[in-house]
């Protein structure tokens, strides 16, 4: 099964909407920059409580939780950013698939 980065990103970006309306929520680029950078404090946090090295009960639902938050402010901020993450990752990384070695 493969992962359509472009549908996700298009779910996420909805869902941003409805939360950013429901929440008066003036989004631009500086913001998902900002909630990027947030979401992956949260998810440093969460690693050091799994690896013993932070305060607090560790949950691995919870790991999981705060990379699906990076992944998901990732996808808005490459959208607001003008940026094809999909081209991004095939020029970046893919290619090196495409190469016999």
């Amino acid at each position: 099964m493969s992962l359509d980065l472009k549908a996700l990103q298009a779910d996420v970006l909805r869902i941003s909407d409805i939360y950013a309306r429901e929440h008066a929520i003036d989004r631009d680029r500086d913001w998902a920059l900002l909630k990027l950078q947030e979401e992956l404090g949260e998810l440093t946090a969460e690693h050091l409580r799994m690896s013993g090295r932070a305060r607090g009960a560790a949950d691995a639902g919870k790991l999981g939780d705060e990379a699906a938050d990076v992944l998901g402010m990732l996808l808005i901020y490459c959208q607001m950013a003008g940026v094809d993450i999909e081209q991004a990752m095939q020029r970046k990384w893919l290619h090196w698939l495409e190469t016999p070695r």
